[in-house]
C-alpha cells in the first residue's frame, strides 16, 4: 500500500509545483489562510493536470519546505555575507516570496530559470 507519500519530488515535479504557486490567485489564496486544505487540493489538481500525482498532503508538505530551506538560507546569509550553501530553486522562492510583479509573459524575474525562453517575450511583441 505505497501512498507515495516517501516519494522523492524529481525536478520537473518542483518547477511545476513552483509554477502553479507563482499564480498571483493562489498566492493570495495562500497569503491569509490559515486552513489551506483546499488550496492545496486546488494544486494537487493542477499538477494532476500536468501528469504529477500528487496529493495535497504531499504539496502542502514541499511548499512548506522549499519556503522554510528559503528562509533558513535567508537568515545564514544575513549572518554569513557570503552563502555557504546553496538551495535549488532559490531564484524561482525569491521571486514569489519577494512578490516580483508578473508582466504579460509571466515572469519578470530575470534569474528565473522557471519559464527559460520566456523573459525577452514582451521584446518579441514590439
Amino acid at each position: 500500500n505505497d501512498t507515495g507519500a516517501g516519494k522523492h519530488w524529481s525536478d520537473n515535479e518542483v518547477r511545476a509545483l513552483i509554477n502553479i504557486w507563482s499564480d498571483e490567485k493562489i498566492q493570495q489564496m495562500l497569503e491569509g489562510a490559515t486552513r489551506n486544505k483546499e488550496i492545496f487540493e486546488e494544486i494537487a489538481r493542477r499538477l494532476m493536470k500536468r501528469g504529477i500525482d500528487r496529493d495535497w498532503k504531499q504539496c502542502r508538505t514541499k511548499y512548506k519546505n522549499l519556503k522554510y530551506e528559503y528562509r533558513a538560507l535567508q537568515k545564514e546569509n544575513e549572518h554569513l555575507g557570503n552563502p555557504r550553501r546553496k538551495m535549488r530553486f532559490y531564484d524561482e522562492v525569491d521571486c514569489i516570496l519577494r512578490r516580483q510583479p508578473l508582466g504579460p509573459s509571466g515572469w519578470e524575474c530575470e534569474s528565473s530559470s522557471l519559464l527559460s525562453g520566456t523573459e525577452n517575450f514582451s521584446d518579441e511583441i514590439k
